[in-house]
């Protein structure tokens, strides 16, 4: 396996654990699925998983992951304008 190959999976993983850890972390009541941080982790780990699924060309992920990344984004800059976001109490 060439040094390549290793870092391109070690960025997909880490992208991975991101999103992960933020989902777990929700449904264990640790943080607010409409918070800062849980909406943060989330756009920056599967904006990382559209990079590796553009380089690779993997079309079902790049649009998974491109909107996961986008709705993350958007539900941020509704919540730094203070206007609502899904899934907020």
């Amino acid at each position: 396996m060439s040094m390549e190959t290793v870092m391109y999976d070690t960025v997909q993983i880490v992208g991975s654990l991101l999103i992960l850890g933020a989902f777990v972390a929700a449904l264990l009541g640790r943080v607010a699925q409409s918070g800062y941080g849980y909406l943060a982790v989330n756009a920056a780990g599967s904006a990382v998983l559209t990079v590796t699924a553009v380089i690779s060309r993997e079309w079902g992920f790049i649009l998974l992951e491109g909107v996961w990344a986008l709705v993350s984004l958007y539900s941020l800059v509704r919540k730094a304008a203070g206007r609502p976001v899904a899934g907020a109490h």
